[in-house]
C-alpha cells in the first residue's frame, strides 16, 4: 500500500481541519481496504481491537460528537461491536456514510466556537474542540489500524 502525506494547506481553522480529518478518515479505511474478512475479524493485540472495530468505533464517535452532541440531534448511534454479517464492505460503507452527515452540519455552523447543545459533561466545549477531539481520535485509530495490519498480513503505509 502507498504511504500517502497528508496535504499541505493554509487557510483558516475549519478548512485545515476538515482537510485533515478527511485524510485520517481515507487513511483508515486504506488501512482495512483489501484485508481479508477473516483478519478484519482478527485481533493480533492484547486489547481485541480489530480492523472491523475501528471503522464501526469511528462511525459511532463521529455521530455522537457532531449529531448527538454538538448538533443536539437525536440519533440512533450505530452499533460498535462486530456482528457475524458485518463485513469490510459493510463497515467502509457504515464510515463512509456518517462523513456527508458531519460534514454538513460542520459546514453549516456559523462559527467554530458555537458551543455544542448537549455536551457530555457540565463543561461547555465548542466545534473546534470537538472536530480536534475527532482528528485527533481518527489520526490514533489509523495509527492502530497501521499496527494491526502489519501484524496480520505485512501491509504498511498511510
Amino acid at each position: 500500500m502507498p504511504d500517502q502525506r497528508p496535504p499541505r494547506l493554509i487557510g483558516d481553522d475549519r478548512v485545515i481541519v476538515c482537510e485533515l480529518l478527511q485524510f485520517q478518515r481515507e487513511s483508515l479505511v486504506r488501512k482495512v481496504a483489501g484485508v481479508h474478512e477473516a483478519d478484519a475479524r482478527r485481533s493480533p493485540v492484547g486489547s481485541g481491537t480489530t480492523l472491523l472495530w475501528l471503522l464501526k468505533h469511528m462511525a459511532n464517535a463521529e455521530r455522537l460528537w457532531i449529531l448527538e452532541r454538538f448538533a443536539g440531534q437525536e440519533v440512533q448511534l450505530p452499533e460498535e461491536a462486530v456482528r457475524p454479517d458485518d463485513t469490510v464492505a459493510s463497515a467502509t460503507a457504515l464510515y463512509r456514510a456518517t462523513w456527508p452527515l458531519v460534514d454538513a452540519v460542520v459546514a453549516a455552523t456559523a462559527s467554530l466556537d458555537e458551543l455544542c447543545r448537549a455536551p457530555a459533561d457540565t463543561i461547555p466545549i465548542n466545534l473546534r474542540w470537538v472536530l480536534m477531539h475527532l482528528l485527533e481520535e481518527t489520526a490514533r485509530h489509523a495509527g492502530h489500524a497501521d499496527i494491526i495490519r502489519e501484524l496480520l498480513d505485512g501491509q504498511t503505509g498511510r
